[in-house]
């Protein structure tokens, strides 16, 4: 698990896609906190959080296809 967070880490100081996404993530999440401390969301209020755990979804899967990609093209061969 240490490992994981590491290599997010180094991407997040060394992949502008990455730490861009990484941003959007972080507001929209912070922006969910904000929704989901009301007792009573309106209307339009509950489209919002549908919609922002959607697109904080989809910046995840971005984030964790660099990841892969990462892990790939760096990946150590094993000897045979």
């Amino acid at each position: 698990m240490a490992e994981a967070q590491d290599l997010k880490n180094l991407l997040l100081e060394t992949n502008d896609e990455y730490r861009r996404l990484a941003s959007q993530h972080h507001e929209l999440d912070e922006r969910l906190v904000q929704l989901e401390s009301k007792h009573y969301l309106s209307h339009d209020e509950q489209l919002e959080e549908v919609t922002l755990k959607k697109r904080k979804l989809h910046l995840k899967d971005q984030m964790e296809a660099i990841l892969r990609e990462y892990r790939q093209g760096h990946a150590h061969p094993t000897p045979a």
